[in-house]
């Protein structure tokens, strides 16, 4: 089963990382977000991967054509040009990269990808998220249900404590709790599993996957939801950059599902901490 990865939007809210690069290859632990979603399938035996390109596209295909050179030890004769690798760990990935328009909405980039996915089912995420998802249970399920799609549901990480307060005006604070999750409700966490009739959904360039592609698969009760109560976190602003990065700096990021032989290693970019918040900056216990 093919996976598709959609890693074409402009992540205008982390313009400082953003200008000369796209946002599934901002870093995290130095290595793109996009690495770490694609170790995650890897992880299950997931290797066929299809990207969806926009916004500083080679950028990504860059990072591909020299991946092995990046990760390799190298032997190279500058006389006669010639490049050896030395042996290395290399995942047996192969990537189709599409570019699929800078403009072109989420829709329709699903849309372009279907000559490369073909007829069979294949699994759809951004390039932006990461979760300790244990996608072979999320296949079963979907292939258990006989519907056109799966959506991951997650309960969105609350930016601020929770406070249960006396109702006789006293501001008196019954409870207090961190950062809670459980009462949040369930949010769309992409993973998805998609079967092909649901590109009959879909119209265009124009159209927004989120909308009426996934409205009217719901409405058609095509849709179902696969429900992950455990870790996941989108990476749409610097802060939460920084909250990823916390957890990498930690030496037990929750997503790192897979077991490679190799330690991890400090960026020395921050120090472990619990993000601190005010109304103008997010700054990190620790850290300058």
């Amino acid at each position: 089963m093919k996976v598709a990865i959609l890693a074409g939007g402009r992540g205008s809210r982390l313009a400082e990382e953003t200008e000369i690069k796209p946002k599934p290859m901002v870093e995290i632990g130095g290595h793109p977000i996009l690495w770490h979603i694609m170790k995650i399938y890897d992880h299950f035996g997931f290797e066929d991967f299809v990207i969806a390109l926009g916004y500083k596209g080679e950028v990504i295909k860059k990072y591909m054509v020299d991946y092995c050179s990046i990760s390799d030890n190298l032997t190279v004769d500058i006389g006669d040009g010639t490049v050896h690798h030395h042996d290395g760990e290399r995942p047996d990935w192969t990537v189709e990269l599409i570019d699929t328009g800078i403009p072109t909405k989420t829709g329709g980039r699903i849309k372009r990808l279907q000559p490369y996915i073909g007829d069979e089912p294949f699994m759809l995420t951004w390039g932006d998220g990461v979760a300790d998802i244990d996608v072979d249970e999320l296949v079963e399920f979907h292939r258990a249900h006989d519907k056109l799609a799966t959506m991951t549901v997650v309960r969105p990480p609350a930016r601020y404590g929770h406070i249960e307060m006396s109702g006789d005006g006293t501001g008196e604070v019954l409870e207090f709790s961190e950062k809670p999750q459980l009462g949040e409700g369930w949010i769309n966490g992409a993973f998805f599993v998609l079967e092909p009739g649901i590109f009959d959904y879909i119209e265009g360039d124009d159209t927004v996957w989120e909308h009426e592609p996934l409205e009217n698969l719901a409405a058609d009760g095509e849709l179902m939801a696969y429900r992950h109560d455990s870790f996941w976190q989108c990476m749409d602003t610097l802060r939460e950059k920084h909250i990823l990065e916390n957890y990498w700096e930690s030496g037990d990021p929750p997503w790192k599902i897979w077991d490679d032989g190799e330690p991890i290693v400090s960026t020395g970019l921050l120090d472990f901490g619990e993000p601190v918040e005010n109304e103008e900056e997010t700054v990190t216990n620790g850290s300058q």
